[in-house]
């Protein structure tokens, strides 16, 4: 898929917002990406992920890791993709660990999966909880990367979709100086 079309769904989807949101790395921005409103459409979801597997078929993946809430869909239809199985993450305490027993290990390349890309903070996470079961992380996958490249990984990383869109520090932020109300669309608890 070429990125006009990846952004033409979810232009079409409504799931491109705008606003002043507080996204789930603490910062804020003018506009949200919404992938649940895209993925919400399985049809929607089995061509965005199928094509971003596409990334990775060189890779001998054999396993699909995504961080809950936003990696589940696209870890499961990536897998999917991929002929491979899906595992997910998920929050305890405020930490990434896998439970519902999930288990990679010695001798499983892990691909990581994500719906949006802002720091890669979840992904980096995962990477370590991946490392620490003695499996290979050989790569990050996500549908958009919104942090236009900014966003760093130690191993590959792909995306269908770099969008740089501008995100704020609380202190920072235009949108708070102007009084515009702040709305938290994503699932996760912010820092």
């Amino acid at each position: 898929m070429r990125p006009s079309e990846v952004l033409a769904l979810f232009q079409g989807t409504g799931a491109l917002l705008e606003g002043h949101f507080l996204l789930s790395s603490g910062l804020h921005s003018r506009q949200y990406l919404q992938c649940a409103a895209v993925l919400q459409h399985p049809t929607l979801a089995a061509r965005l992920c199928g094509a971003l597997a596409h990334g990775f078929e060189a890779d001998d993946i054999s396993v699909v890791a995504g961080p809950a809430m936003g990696g589940i869909l696209v870890a499961y239809e990536l897998a999917r993709a991929l002929g491979t199985r899906a595992v997910f993450a998920e929050r305890v305490d405020g930490h990434l660990t896998l439970r519902r027993s999930f288990q990679v290990g010695q001798g499983d390349r892990v691909l990581i999966a994500e719906d949006v890309v802002t720091t890669g903070g979840s992904s980096l996470e995962l990477l370590e909880i991946i490392r620490h079961t003695g499996a290979m992380a050989v790569g990050v996958g996500a549908i958009v990367d919104r942090s236009g490249g900014a966003a760093e990984f130690p191993i590959k990383f792909h995306s269908l979709l770099s969008l740089a869109l501008k995100t704020f520090s609380t202190a920072d932020c235009p949108l708070c100086r102007e009084g515009v109300s702040l709305t938290k669309p994503g699932s996760r608890n912010v820092r």
